[in-house]
């Protein structure tokens, strides 16, 4: 880890030390999707690194659900997350002046979009949304770009309405985030759900990297038990964001040790980055705009 510090401190082209008196601590907030132990497990090497590079006591905070990350962002009570892009949106809507974009994932491609992915059961006969009539359907977080924003928007414009009395599905559930979504598919508590992926690589590793890919990892779920009903078209990938009153040098410390992590540290960076991932690299606000809007009419 010597090594890896030393190479940030070299790519952050500061001069002078970090000025860790400015705070006493920093945290790192977990997005919701995928269980709290598991989200602890792969970040905890981001945690080790990030408290020896300030110098400050780094804790991890893996909240229940996603507003539990943009809450903590918006009351400073978290320092830095990874949000998606309908996370952003939301926490620039709230307060414009609270976060700061500073990173942003590349696939293995070199794109940095990524896919809202509907599924179902092999078994269950659906192979696409024409069969979900009157079947349940399960969205994760409402704050999910891909778990709900996109394909709330998406799915209605492709002619499957899902507002309340349209009853084309027979039930639009909540899981509470990815992994709920995918394991309840998998077990036949929901018809199909959706939920995200990079869309490379191979169906049965559950892609590069996404939610899917997770639960393939995490021994939760067969691909091969599981067939693909529908696919967004590409969404930005969300942010990795630092609280704007942080002293700036913790802000170029810290997006330093983000962006050199995938060359300097994969076996981290995999877990972080939930799968397979080129690298990072700068993002700003104009990239979520559109996003924004999107997020400002659904609240209309």
């Amino acid at each position: 880890m010597k090594k890896l510090i030393a190479a940030v401190l070299a790519t952050s082209a500061l001069t002078a030390p970090v000025m860790a008196q400015e705070i006493t601590g920093f945290n790192i907030g977990l997005l919701g999707g995928e269980n709290a132990q598991d989200r602890l497990n792969n970040n905890e090497c981001l945690r080790a690194q990030a408290e020896e590079l300030l110098g400050v006591p780094v804790k991890l905070f893996a909240p229940a659900d996603y507003n539990g990350v943009i809450q903590g962002l918006l009351g400073g009570t978290i320092d830095m997350a990874w949000l998606g892009a309908s996370g952003y949106a939301k926490t620039y809507l709230s307060d414009p002046e609270a976060v700061e974009p500073i990173l942003v994932k590349v696939n293995n491609d070199g794109g940095y979009g990524y896919y809202s992915i509907g599924f179902a059961r092999a078994d269950s006969g659906i192979t696409n949304l024409d069969d979900m009539a009157g079947k349940t359907f399960a969205f994760g977080d409402p704050n999910s770009t891909s778990g709900y924003l996109i394909p709330s928007i998406e799915i209605p414009a492709a002619g499957y309405p899902m507002e309340e009395g349209a009853e084309y599905f027979g039930d639009i559930a909540f899981s509470g985030g990815h992994e709920q979504t995918i394991v309840g598919v998998y077990n036949g508590d929901f018809d199909g759900g959706v939920t995200w992926a990079d869309g490379l690589g191979e169906w049965e590793d559950g892609f590069n990297s996404g939610a899917l890919r997770r639960a393939v990892d995490a021994g939760l779920v067969d691909m091969n038990e599981l067939v693909q009903i529908w696919q967004s078209a590409p969404i930005p990938e969300g942010p990795i964001v630092l609280r704007s009153a942080l002293p700036e040098d913790v802000k170029v410390q810290m997006t330093a040790l983000m962006a050199a992590m995938p060359a300097m540290d994969p076996e981290c960076a995999y877990g972080v980055l939930s799968g397979e991932a080129k690298g990072l690299m700068p993002i700003g606000h104009e990239a979520y705009e559109v996003i924004i809007e999107a997020r400002r009419l659904k609240s209309n």
